[in-house]
């Protein structure tokens, strides 16, 4: 880089240039930060979790440990109820 001064329409471009750069990644930001798209995103974290995402096919381990640990949560609630009692 050279010292020499910049001519005031260089200055006045490369000003407009950073301000339309901010402008862009400011909207970026706005949008991936909007709940709309945070809620679409773990939507789509929670499917690929139970559905595998290229065939289609549901991942019945997931399934079958979800089931598992709603199971023996339901089981365990009766049980301590049933001793409290």
């Amino acid at each position: 880089m050279t010292n020499e001064p910049k001519q005031p329409s260089a200055l006045e471009r490369e000003i407009e240039e950073t301000r339309e750069r901010l402008a862009g990644t400011i909207d970026q930001l706005l949008h991936r930060a909007s709940p709309k798209t945070i809620a679409g995103r773990q939507a789509y974290s929670l499917k690929a979790h139970y559905v595998d995402v290229d065939s289609g096919e549901p991942r019945t381990d997931n399934i079958l440990k979800t089931v598992g640990v709603v199971v023996g949560v339901v089981v365990t609630l009766v049980v301590v109820r049933r001793v409290v009692r």
